[in-house]
């Protein structure tokens, strides 16, 4: 049975409904073993359309109903008013929605999915934020997207969900300047590796700070590792250590009831 993860600070019965699908309950097999729900990858097409119907089943929707974008690492928040058909996904970081029915969906495998709502005016969202899409502005991007279909920022709750932990993100002595370059102030998400010149990344952490910049009503996180759990979770970095030229994805979603 497809189960997802919730958290308290997205509940809104009656009103939103939302969900981190870990990798199990699906029919994908071998290194999609099993809830591999995306299209990108190299799993049979009919078994990540399997996945996804399950997904979307946990909200009382069909997969037809479930919306994902092709991510590309870039700032572009995109509205949603209707599903788009398999193949016709825009290239976009991050979706928004005051439609009832929609379901919001994010596929990660290390970088960090995160819901947000603003329940009680009735708006929606979710966005992949990887180090560089983080750096970029998604964060920034998606939430001003919301405010434009009504939402206020004092009523925005957003929860990171899992994600590679600060433990598990090994980075090379380049990767700090371009954030420091931009806030001296995320110097404390970096702290030395166990490899000499090398730092680990707390992405868990930023993106917190950039939703925190913005003074949402609250910021959470589930504090799951994609890299550490590898029973429970897809993790990109884990299967290119491992040799693997391929790697499934999690399904991150979220809906407004109708």
């Amino acid at each position: 049975m497809t189960v997802p993860i919730e958290h308290p600070a997205l509940a809104a019965p009656g009103l939103v409904r939302h969900g981190f699908f870990d990798r199990s309950g699906g029919v994908s097999e071998g290194l999609y073993g099993s809830l591999n729900c995306g299209y990108g990858s190299n799993d049979d097409t009919q078994a990540v359309r399997e996945n996804r119907a399950r997904a979307a089943a946990v909200f009382g929707r069909t997969a037809d109903e479930l919306c994902t974008a092709y991510q590309v690492h870039g700032d572009v928040a995109v509205t949603v008013e209707t599903a788009w058909p398999h193949g016709e996904a825009p290239q976009a970081d991050a979706l928004v929605s005051n439609t009832p029915g929609v379901v919001l969906g994010i596929l990660t495998a290390d970088c960090a999915p995160v819901l947000l709502a603003d329940s009680g005016n009735g708006v929606i969202g979710a966005l992949h934020a990887g180090w560089r899409g983080a750096l970029g502005g998604i964060v920034e991007s998606t939430v001003q997207a919301m405010l434009a279909l009504g939402a206020q920022t004092a009523d925005i709750r957003a929860v990171i969900g899992p994600c590679i932990g600060p433990d598990s993100y090994e980075v090379g002595a380049e990767f700090p300047a371009p954030f420091l370059a931009q806030d001296n102030a995320t110097e404390r998400f970096f702290r030395p590796a166990p490899r000499d010149g090398h730092f680990l990344f707390d992405l868990p952490g930023y993106v917190t700070h950039r939703l925190a910049r913005l003074e949402l009503s609250e910021i959470a996180t589930l504090g799951r590792d994609t890299y550490g759990e590898e029973a429970d979770f897809f993790s990109y970095r884990r299967n290119s250590q491992n040799g693997e030229r391929d790697y499934g994805r999690l399904l991150s979603a979220i809906t407004l009831e109708s």
